[in-house]
């Protein structure tokens, strides 16, 4: 093409042999320059690098990984990332692990799984929560470790097991029992146990409404939906697609950060996710509403499923992973959190958190290669899509002039997402930054953008750069 341009120029103006050389010069530059995209710059000073990641199949909760715990789990999946990557133990200097409903008994899932997995005693680890952002959390805050000098090699990841969560006792019992632990006398105790009451027995179990508002998850997605207009059939249609595109990248064999496992009583090794399900139309419009009932617009099929799952990914600087002789995927380039109104606009994080980071990079949304957002609901991923193509959002809530602009969709979340592929709360950041690591390869991009809604109104959005030396195996 810049050839032609120069022809074109000389054939034209048929200037002197000076001119004729420059001008053939300036089109030839101008032509390489529109043919190479900008590569991001470097803000840690250490040029961090996602090396490689795995994680297990993702379940739904009470099949076959009922009988396990969490932090075993955790365990495959850092035992999985060790064989992919051919590192050694003794190389990891620190592990940093998301959780969101914690397991009592190992409350330090982080630590636990990595005693388990055989690391050694002198690895520190901790466990973060974020939500539905808590890899994410781990992944940036070993970003942040790094760049900061205080480590070179950091293991992140997340896991959640939605099949066993910690069920309490109520607060009036929990209270006698303390003071019953107390009690110096028989007569004390007796007096104590004589103070029970039938309300004393109510269980307590894990909140699945917004602390602050008091609201399931579900019923702000319901209200958000219906905010900005988007109809049951478009949430059933998305549905769809997700399970539809997850299916095909299933079956070409795309997935190649699933490590199979296995499964102590199980024949075999779990070697697949087991929630993706290929529908109709037809039967998903015969589903009623799960949560406002009866006009309400999400449903069983168009809201994400419980999970159970782990994942984990090896991060370091450039400059280590040449030294270890490894491969990177992709430079973790950018990073931001977000956080808003918690009770109408609790799963509105990608509209905040996408131009944000694209702001902060000079990018447009143009120039995003690969998007991978996290399907917490149908709804929930229209109203994004729509806040972001909406002048009156953008100029309201972003205080910007217009809208963001729509993503292209033939780029937006291509081998499914969290709707069919399944959410372990913690598990789903590492996921969908190889998924995006991997998809540059394939679809020969160069910038992907992750982000993803969390309970609490908070939310995150990430900017990877395919690695020159990067592969999909």
């Amino acid at each position: 093409m810049a050839s032609q341009v120069a022809k074109s120029l000389l054939k034209v103006s048929r200037p002197s042999s000076t001119v004729k050389f420059d001008s053939a010069r300036r089109a030839l530059s101008v032509g390489a320059a529109l043919q190479q995209k900008k590569s991001l710059p470097d803000r840690t000073g250490k040029n961090v690098v996602l090396v490689d990641g795995v994680r297990t199949p993702f379940l739904v909760s009470f099949t076959d990984y009922a009988k396990m715990m969490p932090h075993e789990l955790a365990r495959h999946s850092l035992l999985g990332l060790l064989q992919k990557t051919g590192v050694s133990k003794d190389v990891i200097d620190y592990i940093v692990y998301g959780t969101v409903i914690q397991e009592v008994k190992t409350s330090n899932i982080g630590r636990e799984a990595a005693l388990a997995a055989g690391f050694s005693e002198h690895t520190p680890a901790h466990t973060v929560t974020m939500a539905c952002i808590s890899s994410n959390q781990a992944i940036t805050t070993g970003i942040g470790m790094i760049a900061a000098g205080a480590y070179d090699v950091i293991v992140a990841g997340g896991v959640e097991f939605m099949s066993d969560v910690p069920i309490r006792h109520s607060r009036k019992m929990r209270s006698l029992l303390l003071r019953l632990n107390r009690a110096k006398t028989p007569a004390q105790r007796l007096s104590l146990i004589a103070s029970i009451r039938p309300d004393f027995f109510a269980p307590e179990l894990p909140a699945v409404a917004e602390f602050s508002s008091g609201e399931t998850m579900g019923h702000s997605a319901d209200r958000l939906a219906a905010a900005f207009g988007a109809s049951r059939q478009e949430q059933d249609e998305y549905a769809l697609r997700s399970h539809t595109l997850a299916h095909e990248a299933q079956q070409k064999g795309y997935f190649t950060d699933l490590m199979p496992i296995k499964v102590e009583g199980k024949d075999g090794v779990v070697a697949a996710d087991n929630g993706i399900r290929v529908s109709t139309p037809e039967q998903l419009a015969k589903l009623k509403p799960a949560f406002i009932k009866p006009h309400g617009t999400v449903t069983a099929a168009n809201a994400s499923f419980l999970t159970d799952g782990a994942s984990a990914c090896l991060i370091m600087s450039e400059a280590k992973a040449k030294e270890l002789g490894l491969k990177p995927k992709a430079y973790l380039r950018d990073f931001t959190y977000v956080a808003q109104d918690p009770v109408d606009q609790l799963l509105l994080g990608p509209a905040y958190g996408i131009p944000k980071i694209l702001d902060k990079a000079g990018l447009k949304v143009a120039d995003i290669d690969t998007w991978e957002i996290h399907e917490a609901f149908a709804g929930q991923i229209l109203a994004n899509l729509k806040a972001l193509d909406s002048d009156w959002f953008g100029q309201t809530y972003l205080g910007r002039q217009g809208k963001v602009g729509s993503p292209d969709l033939n780029k937006w979340n291509k081998w499914g997402g969290s709707l069919s592929i399944g959410h372990p709360f913690a598990a789903t950041g590492v996921r969908l930054a190889m998924h995006t690591a991997h998809r540059l390869v394939r679809e020969d991009g160069q910038f992907g953008l992750i982000s993803a809604c969390a309970a609490g109104g908070q939310g995150v959005a990430m900017l990877l750069e395919r690695h020159p030396d990067a592969t999909t195996n």
